[in-house]
């Protein structure tokens, strides 16, 4: 999630523990009020800020991508399958499914009676369309990566089918749907709770076209809330859709609203603007720490530094080394951070499966204090021998609060101070950085250094390491793999490994796989983690019944148990 998909604007990292005790751990935000009894309707209105963005990126499930999306796209619509609070895979369109002994055929059986929220009815024939067109050259998906498993998504992207319906999804009758996939995968249910697997109303997007998303109060989807309105400068606002199969919600309005960055919003919150601050700035967390609305759990997210192959000066390895290994972690976070703060050398977090604590830093140590003097000799034993023969670098973030904007400073000051490089600063916003991100996949340009973070879509390595360096992947924005470096033959060596963990399905050689092949992309610096996050938020004390979970999902069931006390 580049800071996309789910992740929301994780500011602060700390030391996570092992998940499966984070999730026993976590639970219900509750309440602090002394009370459980439910306000009236008129107050069940739930006020949420969406930080750092003038307007949606997209709100169509199939091209969905930055987590300010995702978060309004999980109540507006629902597929066959999605995660719980535990972030376990759970039927949810689906009323069962079965697994083919081969591991090759999924089949789904519906539930009965599906509409969507206008009252039509949804059928086995609509899932097919909806996950057919997500992967449809056509649609033009960033994300239809996440289904590259079905059978035939290869020949379908090249053109050389027109539809996968009948070929690989496999309608059978109005309930019951076969999906048949290219190849064993442990992994392939958890791919499917991304949103682009999320059924839409074809007769929205055959009535309206590519402004289909401006009318979606007319039936686009199945989820627990429906649009009664979306106005572009200010936001969504949700009401319960009464045609949802699950238990309607008791909240009576959600209001998903643009609130500015990181401490607008906070300070907004404080005001009683909004009933959650979705993060705390690093400035006010000590005194957010002292309320009695502050909530905390861990976030699998990580903020990295990536280099593109394919643009000068890092298409020479030691170039990216020197800057990976010039800075020092831990002083950014202490520094800038306050000292909350986890450094990390790791692209797939503690916390999550599959996690290798003796991964070692591109300097060969598992030390997050970098090594100023190896840097140095690597830019002088590299092909431009020192700072100033090196091209202009320019270094791209999303500026959303005041501590990114200082850490993004003290990064470019530790280069200059270790390696004597000027590196300029750029911002984007989050949607306009998500574009330049896919836009840069096989190509020099737009992004050159960039700054961001993600946020897992699922609990598995497979979602950081293939997602973003796998051959073919729409996020492999570094280019790993696919470039002229000295070392692509190497790259393409573990896009292969990665390749064979995807698909092995005895548990214990596929994490071997995954973090053998994690080690290569830290020595190749195909990623220069910096931090690893944990959300802290303010909720409203009245607010009842919000679940914290390392992925900050709302499953679409917990909104019926969500609502404000008196």
């Amino acid at each position: 999630m580049q800071e996309s998909k789910r992740s929301r604007v994780f500011i602060l990292p700390i030391l996570l523990v092992l998940f499966t005790m984070l999730v026993s751990a976590c639970g219900s935000a509750g309440n602090n009020s002394g009370s459980t009894a439910m306000a009236p309707p008129d107050k069940q209105v739930l006020r949420w800020p969406d930080v750092a963005i003038d307007d949606f990126g997209t709100l169509d499930p199939a091209l969905g991508q930055d987590g300010a999306d995702i978060f309004p796209m999980n109540t507006i619509y629902t597929s066959l399958v999605q995660l719980d609070d535990n972030n376990t895979v759970k039927d949810q369109l689906a009323a069962s499914h079965t697994v083919s002994s081969d591991g090759m055929t999924y089949s789904f059986t519906l539930r009965p009676g599906l509409k969507f929220s206008d009252g039509s009815p949804l059928t086995a024939n609509d899932v097919a369309y909806s996950i057919n067109r997500a992967i449809d050259p056509a649609t033009k998906s960033p994300v239809s990566y996440y289904l590259n498993l079905i059978k035939d998504y290869d020949k379908f992207q090249a053109g050389k089918l027109k539809t996968v319906i009948g070929d690989s999804l496999i309608v059978k009758d109005d309930t019951h749907l076969d999906i048949v996939i290219s190849k064993p995968a442990a992994y392939f249910l958890q791919a499917m709770t991304y949103s682009t697997s999320r059924v839409v109303n074809k007769k929205l997007i055959d009535k309206y076209g590519a402004s289909w998303t401006d009318h979606l109060g007319e039936g686009a989807g199945d989820g627990p809330f429906k649009v009664s309105s979306y106005n572009h400068n200010k936001g969504l606002e949700l009401v319960p859709n009464t045609n949802y199969y699950g238990p309607q919600p008791k909240l009576q309005k959600l209001e998903i609203l643009f609130s500015g960055d990181i401490d607008t919003s906070y300070k907004a919150y404080l005001s009683d603007q909004y009933d959650v601050a979705t993060s705390v700035p690093a400035a006010s967390l000590a005194d957010a720490l002292q309320r009695k609305d502050v909530h905390s759990y861990p976030a699998l997210t990580i903020y990295y530094l990536s280099m593109n192959y394919m643009a000068k000066p890092w298409d020479d390895i030691k170039v990216r080394q020197a800057f990976a290994v010039a800075l020092n972690r831990d002083l950014l976070v202490q520094s800038v951070l306050k000292g909350t703060g986890y450094a990390t050398n790791h692209i797939d977090p503690e916390g999550q499966p599959g996690y290798y604590k003796d991964l070692k830093s591109a300097d060969g140590t598992t030390s997050t204090k970098g090594n100023p003097d190896l840097a140095k000799q690597l830019l002088q034993q590299s092909s431009y021998g020192s700072a100033s023969k090196l091209p202009p670098i320019t270094l791209t973030y999303v500026s959303g609060s005041t501590a990114r904007n200082s850490l993004v400073t003290a990064m470019i000051q530790q280069w200059k101070d270790v390696l004597g490089v000027d590196v300029k600063l750029a911002t984007a916003e989050r949607s306009k950085m998500t574009q330049l991100g896919s836009s840069t996949v096989g190509s020099s340009g737009p992004l050159s250094l960039w700054f961001d973070g993600w946020g897992a879509d699922y609990p598995d390595p497979q979602d950081w390491l293939s997602t973003f360096f796998d051959k073919g992947s729409g996020y492999n924005s570094a280019n790993y793999g696919q470039n002229n470096s000295p070392n692509a033959a190497q790259q393409v060596a573990v896009q292969k490994q990665l390749q064979q963990a995807d698909v092995t399905l005895d548990p214990t050689k596929r994490m071997q796989l995954y973090a053998d092949a994690e080690q290569k992309l830290i020595n190749d610096v195909a990623w220069a983690p910096v931090y690893q996050a944990k959300t802290y938020m303010l909720i409203n004390p009245k607010l009842h019944g919000y679940a914290d979970n390392p992925l900050g999902i709302v499953a679409p069931d917990d909104w019926a148990d969500t609502y404000f006390t008196e």
